[in-house]
Protein backbone atom coordinates (compact mmCIF):
# COMPACT_ATOMS: atom_id res chain seq x y z
CA UNK A 1 0.00 0.00 0.00
CA UNK A 2 2.96 2.35 0.63
CA UNK A 3 3.99 2.31 -3.01
CA UNK A 4 0.53 3.39 -4.20
CA UNK A 5 0.55 6.25 -1.69
CA UNK A 6 4.00 7.39 -2.84
CA UNK A 7 2.90 7.31 -6.48
CA UNK A 8 -0.22 9.31 -5.65
CA UNK A 9 1.88 11.96 -3.87
CA UNK A 10 4.26 12.10 -6.85
CA UNK A 11 1.47 12.37 -9.43
CA UNK A 12 -0.39 15.09 -7.56
CA UNK A 13 2.64 17.35 -7.16
CA UNK A 14 2.42 20.58 -9.13
CA UNK A 15 5.54 19.91 -11.18
CA UNK A 16 4.18 16.68 -12.64
CA UNK A 17 0.89 18.30 -13.61
CA UNK A 18 2.76 21.28 -15.13
CA UNK A 19 4.98 18.90 -17.07
CA UNK A 20 1.95 16.99 -18.41
CA UNK A 21 0.30 20.22 -19.54
CA UNK A 22 3.58 21.27 -21.19
CA UNK A 23 3.85 17.98 -23.07
CA UNK A 24 0.27 18.24 -24.35
CA UNK A 25 0.70 21.86 -25.47
CA UNK A 26 4.09 20.99 -26.97
CA UNK A 27 2.50 18.26 -29.08
CA UNK A 28 -0.15 20.66 -30.32
CA UNK A 29 2.52 23.29 -31.02
CA UNK A 30 4.52 20.72 -32.98
CA UNK A 31 1.47 20.00 -35.15
CA UNK A 32 1.00 23.71 -35.83
CA UNK A 33 4.66 24.16 -36.73
CA UNK A 34 4.57 21.13 -39.03
CA UNK A 35 1.60 22.63 -40.85
CA UNK A 36 3.33 26.01 -40.99
CA UNK A 37 6.39 24.48 -42.60
CA UNK A 38 4.68 22.12 -45.05
CA UNK A 39 1.68 24.30 -45.94
CA UNK A 40 2.97 27.88 -45.69
CA UNK A 41 6.78 28.09 -45.80
CA UNK A 42 7.82 25.32 -48.19
CA UNK A 43 5.38 25.96 -51.09
CA UNK A 44 6.78 29.46 -51.84
CA UNK A 45 10.35 28.19 -51.44
CA UNK A 46 9.58 25.32 -53.80
CA UNK A 47 8.02 27.76 -56.26
CA UNK A 48 11.14 29.97 -56.17
CA UNK A 49 13.26 26.88 -56.85
CA UNK A 50 11.37 26.04 -60.03
CA UNK A 51 8.19 24.42 -58.75
CA UNK A 52 9.86 21.82 -56.53
CA UNK A 53 7.63 20.04 -54.02
CA UNK A 54 9.94 19.16 -51.14
CA UNK A 55 7.75 16.27 -50.01
CA UNK A 56 8.48 14.57 -53.35
CA UNK A 57 12.26 14.90 -53.18
CA UNK A 58 13.63 11.39 -52.75
CA UNK A 59 16.24 9.00 -54.06
CA UNK A 60 15.19 5.49 -55.08
CA UNK A 61 17.50 2.85 -53.62
CA UNK A 62 15.52 -0.14 -54.83
CA UNK A 63 12.47 -0.13 -57.05
CA UNK A 64 11.29 -0.24 -60.62
CA UNK A 65 8.90 1.79 -62.72
CA UNK A 66 7.94 5.42 -63.13
CA UNK A 67 8.30 6.76 -59.60
CA UNK A 68 7.56 10.49 -59.87
CA UNK A 69 6.07 11.12 -56.44
CA UNK A 70 6.75 9.68 -53.03
CA UNK A 71 3.23 8.21 -53.08
CA UNK A 72 4.10 6.38 -56.31
CA UNK A 73 7.26 5.01 -54.72
CA UNK A 74 5.40 3.88 -51.61
CA UNK A 75 2.70 2.22 -53.70
CA UNK A 76 5.35 0.37 -55.73
CA UNK A 77 7.09 -0.78 -52.55
CA UNK A 78 10.31 1.04 -53.48
CA UNK A 79 13.02 1.70 -50.93
CA UNK A 80 13.72 5.44 -50.85
CA UNK A 81 15.72 8.09 -49.04
CA UNK A 82 13.22 10.89 -48.43
CA UNK A 83 15.50 13.91 -48.14
CA UNK A 84 12.68 16.37 -48.94
CA UNK A 85 10.75 15.27 -45.87
CA UNK A 86 13.98 15.46 -43.90
CA UNK A 87 14.45 19.10 -44.99
CA UNK A 88 10.88 19.87 -43.87
CA UNK A 89 11.54 18.24 -40.50
CA UNK A 90 14.79 20.17 -40.01
CA UNK A 91 13.00 23.45 -40.69
CA UNK A 92 10.24 22.44 -38.25
CA UNK A 93 12.86 21.63 -35.61
CA UNK A 94 14.58 25.00 -36.06
CA UNK A 95 11.27 26.84 -35.64
CA UNK A 96 10.36 24.87 -32.50
CA UNK A 97 13.86 25.27 -31.05
CA UNK A 98 13.76 29.03 -31.68
CA UNK A 99 10.32 29.31 -30.05
CA UNK A 100 11.54 27.37 -26.99
CA UNK A 101 14.65 29.60 -26.86
CA UNK A 102 12.45 32.72 -26.83
CA UNK A 103 10.23 31.22 -24.13
CA UNK A 104 13.16 30.29 -21.88
CA UNK A 105 14.79 33.68 -22.47
CA UNK A 106 11.64 35.53 -21.41
CA UNK A 107 11.17 33.33 -18.34
CA UNK A 108 14.79 33.95 -17.31
CA UNK A 109 14.29 37.69 -17.75
CA UNK A 110 11.22 37.58 -15.49
CA UNK A 111 13.16 35.63 -12.87
CA UNK A 112 16.00 38.19 -12.95
CA UNK A 113 13.50 41.02 -12.51
CA UNK A 114 11.99 39.25 -9.50
CA UNK A 115 15.44 38.77 -7.96
CA UNK A 116 16.43 42.38 -8.63
CA UNK A 117 13.29 43.82 -7.08
CA UNK A 118 14.22 45.87 -4.00
CA UNK A 119 13.13 44.52 -0.65
CA UNK A 120 10.08 46.24 0.80
CA UNK A 121 10.76 49.23 3.00
CA UNK A 122 10.56 48.53 6.71
CA UNK A 123 7.27 49.39 8.29
CA UNK A 124 7.08 52.77 9.97
CA UNK A 125 7.30 52.56 13.76
CA UNK A 126 4.10 53.13 15.68
CA UNK A 127 3.30 56.75 16.61
CA UNK A 128 3.86 56.23 20.34
CA UNK A 129 7.44 55.04 19.67
CA UNK A 130 8.10 58.12 17.51
CA UNK A 131 6.77 60.42 20.26
CA UNK A 132 8.88 58.69 22.92
CA UNK A 133 12.01 59.12 20.76
CA UNK A 134 11.24 62.82 20.29
CA UNK A 135 10.85 63.26 24.05
CA UNK A 136 14.10 61.39 24.69
CA UNK A 137 15.97 63.44 22.07
CA UNK A 138 14.61 66.71 23.48
CA UNK A 139 15.76 65.74 27.01
CA UNK A 140 19.31 65.02 25.77
CA UNK A 141 19.70 68.59 24.53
Amino acid sequence: MGMVKEFKEFAVKGNVVDMAVGIIIGGAFGTIVKSLVSDVIMPPIGLMLGGVDFTDLFVVLKGEGDLVTLADAAAAGAVTINYGLFINNVISFVIVAFAVFLLVKSINRLKRQEEAAPPPAPAAPPEDIVLLREIRDSLKK
